[in-house]
């Protein structure tokens, strides 16, 4: 399986994984000059903004931690422009991150971080 490949199975098995939550998917792999939201979502008042990260191993680390300051950051400007575009009045906003580890052909371990970072 190709990077690509992996990336959209766990995107796939996350939007799924929202959607048996309850979370509404308002948007997937929305895109703007900063960057992309893997998936926009709707969650009781908050609008999420959801990374996906999805590893083959743990080689280089945890998914999780390939959401670096940095990352986080665009992902700040990623939502503002979002916001701006769709005309929110003051949203209550938050950012989480879904790491997707497989573990078989059809299994994987999937963990949610719910509220995983802010932003100033």
């Amino acid at each position: 399986m190709t990077h690509t490949e992996l990336g959209t199975r766990g995107e796939e098995a996350a939007a799924s994984y929202l959607e048996r939550i309850g979370m509404t998917i308002v948007d997937r792999n929305w895109k703007c000059r900063s960057g992309e939201a893997d998936i926009i979502a709707v969650d009781g008042e908050a609008l999420v903004f959801i990374e996906v990260k999805t590893r083959a191993t743990d080689a280089k680390g945890s998914p999780e931690d390939a959401v670096s300051a940095t990352k986080q950051q665009r992902y700040a400007r990623i939502a503002k422009t979002y916001i701006d575009r769709a005309g929110i009045a003051e949203p209550t906003v938050r950012f989480d991150v879904i790491a997707i580890r497989p573990i078989a052909e059809n299994r994987a371990l999937l963990r949610h971080h719910k509220d995983a970072f802010t932003v100033s």
